[in-house]
């Protein structure tokens, strides 16, 4: 499939200069040129060229994988002005644009380092992700929210358990976590989740810059698509 670009219209979700406009739409360009062709939808090659301008790595340009109503279900949920993004690590909080998400009623929750989270996690041998996505889940946090993990592929497994087992829903899984222990094998046991929409990277890559990428480019396709209504 030939690249698609994202429509011009935004204006929440862009650059606030037109000197840093034009230079991400040029780097976006030259991204759609170097890459050529594409198996992705229209909605999904922007979440992925998003991906590749974060860190200029082409490698997710395959690796990047849709589950069919994944931007669907985010976008809904972002247009909601009920949602939120639940993150493994503060990172993620940090790096999103808060003007962006405030613009959607949205906000962000971690708890990977709340004194509870360490000492329960110390206590049950277990890690703090672990720890933090069940309290997000005891919080009520985790139904209706965007999930993005980065970092701890202990955190997507436990999402995937509290869909299965506590009839947790969120409205997407984000699942990039980067790293060499169960990180690959965790994105691929959220791949397999059909109760929920997910964005995953298949392998060790990752991290929470992905997710970061990932999530603006929602965010930007949600206005488009309030523009388009």
């Amino acid at each position: 499939m030939k690249p698609t670009h994202s429509p011009a219209a935004n204006v929440v979700t862009e650059q606030l200069t037109a000197a840093g406009r034009a230079i991400e739409h040029d780097s976006f360009a030259v991204i759609d040129r170097e890459v050529a062709s594409h198996a992705y939808t229209a909605d999904q090659w922007p979440v992925v060229r998003r991906m590749i301008h974060a860190n200029a790595d082409f490698d997710f340009n395959g690796l990047t994988d849709f589950h069919p109503e994944a931007v669907d279900a985010a976008i809904a949920a972002i247009r909601s002005r009920a949602s939120r993004v639940l993150a493994d690590v503060e990172m993620i909080c940090v790096g999103l644009s808060a003007p962006r998400l405030a613009h959607f009623g949205m906000g962000t929750h971690q708890f990977i380092s709340d004194p509870d989270v360490i000492s329960q996690a110390m206590a049950e041998g277990t890690t703090r992700a672990v720890q933090a996505m069940r309290k997000a889940h005891r919080l009520g946090l985790v139904d209706g929210a965007i999930v993005g993990i980065g970092n701890a592929p202990t955190a997507l497994i436990e999402i995937v358990r509290l869909i299965h087992e506590e009839g947790a829903r969120p409205a997407l899984v984000v699942g990039m976590p980067v790293g060499f222990v169960s990180a690959a094998e965790s994105k691929d046991l959220a791949a397999l989740e059909n109760e929920v929409p997910w964005i995953v990277i298949r392998g060790r890559k990752g991290g929470s810059t992905l997710v970061v990428a990932a999530i603006h480019a929602l965010l930007g396709l949600a206005e488009a698509r309030e523009h388009a209504a």
